[in-house]
């Protein structure tokens, strides 16, 4: 009953939070305006909060731009605990643009899909990632290209990290900023959430979305801590590849610390 109630609260107050910005945000995207960034920034830190998503942040987003965030996958909350610490937008693959609702709110956040098989689109994809990018919008690469069970890092996907050579170009600028984030999903109601716990947070893709989106919810109280790690100076003469391997190394180092304390 208090779970139906909860239920109830969630959807009435996330609809309603919805309906009263999505126009406001049609328009800002429209008319290129820079509150567009700030809608789903304030979205997020609302929904976080009533879904009992505590987020903990360590580390600090980087200031300079254009800067591309390098992180870690495991499930749909990602997005919201990541939209709830800074205003930033998602890449995502192509067959989000068909989900229903989310494909919606997806677009509200002005996500970048991609189509990661076709690798005879990627440079174009990199384009589209990088005029964003050169425009001053923080993109979040999940570079995993997937979403892992939660207790490691799978290894990182370096195509779209042309992205930021492409940057270069469209910004005039000399360096562009890539920095891994390692997203951990550590408690429930305060008690570690252990190797065996952790898909309760985590989503792989072959798990159906909505009886894990409900039972998420029920639990009603789960913690999440992103780390924020050193930033990378990415210039003209850097190797996409390298730096990928780079970026995949530090976000591993980082949700082993949040999660082992080591």
């Amino acid at each position: 009953m208090i779970f139906r109630l909860r239920l109830c609260l969630l959807v009435s107050v996330l609809g309603l939070m919805t309906l009263i910005l999505m126009p406001m945000q049609h328009v800002a995207i429209r008319r290129n305006w820079p509150v567009a960034r700030r809608l789903p920034h304030l979205w997020h830190r609302i929904a976080v909060r009533l879904c009992g998503l505590r987020v903990r942040v360590r580390g600090a987003p980087a200031s300079g731009r254009p800067l591309l965030i390098a992180a870690n996958h495991q499930s749909w909350a990602d997005i919201m605990a990541l939209g709830s610490v800074m205003p930033l937008s998602f890449i995502a693959k192509s067959e989000v643009g068909e989900w229903p609702v989310f494909a919606t709110l997806a677009r509200l956040q002005r996500t970048v899909f991609v189509a990661r098989r076709a690798r005879s689109q990627t440079g174009q994809q990199a384009d589209t990632i990088a005029a964003r990018l050169a425009d001053g919008d923080a993109m979040v690469l999940f570079a995993e290209g997937t979403t892992s069970d939660g207790n490691r890092v799978l290894p990182f996907k370096t195509a779209l990290f042309g992205a930021a050579q492409a940057a270069l170009a469209a910004s005039g600028q000399d360096t562009v900023l890539i920095q891994p984030v390692a997203v951990a999903y550590t408690q429930a109601h305060g008690l570690p959430l252990g190797f065996h716990g952790r898909p309760l947070a985590a989503w792989p893709g072959d798990v159906a979305l909505m009886p894990h989106l409900l039972r998420f919810v029920r639990e009603g109280a789960i913690d999440v801590e992103i780390s924020f790690g050193q930033p990378i100076a990415f210039t003209a003469a850097s190797d996409r590849k390298a730096v990928a391997r780079t970026c995949e190394r530090a976000v591993r180092a980082m949700l082993e610390a949040a999660l082992y304390g080591r």
